[in-house]
């Protein structure tokens, strides 16, 4: 379970990684300096402001005059910053410390309340709310209530909001370095997951160059050498195929060349038969060699590609019915792209007596689907007939002729293309070939 609340990215996870420890520190800190300092400095300054209030109450006591509370006042007001004021033959609306002590809830209450018990030890109230910079302080006496006015200054240290400034300003000073510098450390693979991703779409990557740590530039190195040993293996598979096909076609020129003169053999028929279909077959091998061909990319309309292609396959006597729901151009190797459109065209016209061709946009993705009437292919072999050299004669037609390359290249071709070629039942019955080619 705590998979799924963790972030999926590796910037998020490393900061995560970054971000943890110090807000734990942080915590532990303002847990420490609050237990510590802040409660001490606040006793100290409460124990502090009682004193005076207890000096104060003393003073009156020993001059009750009207003269002697003066004198106590001002004294008060110059020396201890104290606004006093007496209300005579007043009575606070509670005459117990202990009760007034349930309703506090902060610390400078609970602490304030604790010190005037200790050294005032009269009924008293306490407003800290009130007012905004002041805190009023009401004291039960014999033949009255004095009513103490203190500057919350005396009350409160600035070190505490100095703390807090400095906890939250440099977390966000070290969170803003982590994320510079975790996102410049995360930037070079993700450089490598593109690089990987457009070769595997058989685009070229070759201004990619490692960067960034040390393992990082390992990771990408390897991925330099792979891409050249793989180009490497491709183009010695190509180049041995198209020489073996090309080398193939003199022999079976003059094969063809040797039965043009026997037309009276009754055996040359036969002869002749063969010829071609070894010809097909060379044909065959030729394309398939060409699918990992040289060709570019280049912006391509999706649209005209499929009617030009269906245009051509209908002047064999096949009926498609083509539907595009929209124009869509995409980077596309065109001839390469017409070869597998050709070839899944072909044979649904082949084992169908009716073709549907739809395409459209789905998501990011486009979509082509193409549904014939034919036999079908049972679930568990749809996989052996992408098989180069696979024929499913079983299930498919043997005199319709080919080699097994057909679906091998449409496949090969689409893969190229980031996209995915699968075979599955049509709604109608036959089979359905769906294509998927990324944005």
């Amino acid at each position: 379970m705590l998979k799924r609340f963790l972030p999926r990215t590796l910037l998020g996870r490393s900061l995560l990684i970054i971000v943890s420890p110090l807000v734990l520190l942080q915590v532990i800190s303002t847990w420490v300096f609050f237990d510590r300092h802040y409660d001490t400095t606040t006793k100290r300054l409460a124990q502090g402001l009682a004193g005076d209030i207890s000096a104060v109450v003393q003073l009156l006591e020993r001059e009750p005059s009207d003269v002697g509370r003066l004198q106590t006042f001002r004294l008060a007001g110059n020396t201890m910053s104290l606004t006093l004021s007496f209300g005579e033959g007043g009575r606070l609306q509670t005459n117990t410390t202990r009760a007034s002590l349930n309703i506090f809830t902060n610390i400078l209450d609970r602490k304030l309340t604790q010190a005037l018990d200790d050294f005032v030890r009269r009924p008293f109230l306490i407003d800290t709310r009130s007012l905004e910079d002041d805190v009023e302080i009401q004291v039960q006496l014999a033949d009255g209530v004095l009513r103490v006015i203190a500057p919350r200054s005396r009350l409160f240290s600035p070190t505490s909001y100095i703390f807090i400034m400095w906890m939250v300003g440099s977390s966000i000073v070290l969170f803003g370095v982590a994320v510079m510098f975790m996102r410049n450390q995360v930037k070079p693979l993700r450089r490598l997951a593109q690089a990987a991703e457009s070769f595997g779409k058989g685009r070229d990557v070759a201004d990619f160059k490692p960067e960034g740590a040390t393992e990082i530039r390992q990771a990408a190195t390897a991925f330099l050498r792979m891409r050249d040993r793989i180009k490497r293996q491709i183009d010695q598979r190509t180049e041995f195929l198209a020489g073996v096909s090309h080398d193939l076609r003199t022999p079976l020129t003059r094969m063809k060349l040797q039965l043009a003169l026997l037309r009276d053999v009754r055996e040359a028929k036969d002869l002749e038969s063969d010829v071609s279909e070894m010809e097909r077959m060379v044909e065959g091998y030729l394309a398939f060699a060409r699918g990992e061909g040289a060709e570019q990319m280049q912006p391509t309309d999706m649209a005209a590609l499929l009617r030009d292609v269906v245009s051509q396959t209908r002047r064999d006597g096949v009926v498609i019915d083509l539907h595009v729901e929209d124009a869509t151009t995409l980077p596309l190797r065109r001839e390469a792209m017409r070869r597998c459109l050709t070839n899944l065209i072909g044979n649904a016209g082949r084992h169908g007596t009716h073709v549907a061709v739809r395409a459209g946009r789905r998501r990011r993705a486009v979509e082509i689907t193409v549904d014939d009437d034919g036999p079908g292919i049972p679930p568990d072999r749809r996989e052996d007939v992408f098989r180069p050299f696979f024929r499913l004669e079983q299930s498919r037609n043997p005199a319709t002729g080919g080699v097994g390359l057909g679906l091998s290249i449409a496949r090969d071709v689409v893969r190229n293309h980031g996209g995915e070629l699968i075979l599955e039942d049509a709604p109608g019955g036959g089979l359905r070939a769906r294509v998927w080619l990324p944005f």
